[in-house]
């Protein structure tokens, strides 16, 4: 036969004291403090603001990428420039030593 070990025992005391008698024995001073308005000119200043179109995540991310490819080809571009540009200066200054 199983154990019962999950039954609550429904005689025993709550584990949360739940007694109104020492809430409503203290008394609190009154909230009187009132909230800081904001300047009416800052909240029309956020009303104005249109951002636009929104851009999907997936097109933004295509478009960054294609950006960043862009800039790499570019770089790999100017690098094999300046590679042959210094080749053929290593070409010319050993031309010149032999003639």
């Amino acid at each position: 036969m199983a154990k019962k070990r999950n039954n609550k025992k429904k005689g025993d005391a709550s584990a949360m004291d739940i007694s109104t008698e020492a809430q409503t024995s203290i008394s609190q001073p009154m909230d009187a403090s009132e909230a800081k308005a904001v300047a009416p000119s800052l909240r029309a200043a956020s009303r104005k603001i249109s951002k636009g179109i929104p851009i999907r995540r997936a097109k933004n991310l295509r478009k960054q990428k294609a950006i960043e490819r862009a800039i790499s080809n570019d770089e790999k571009q100017t690098d094999k420039i300046a590679k042959n540009k210094d080749k053929l200066s290593r070409i010319q200054s050993a031309k010149s030593l032999y003639d």
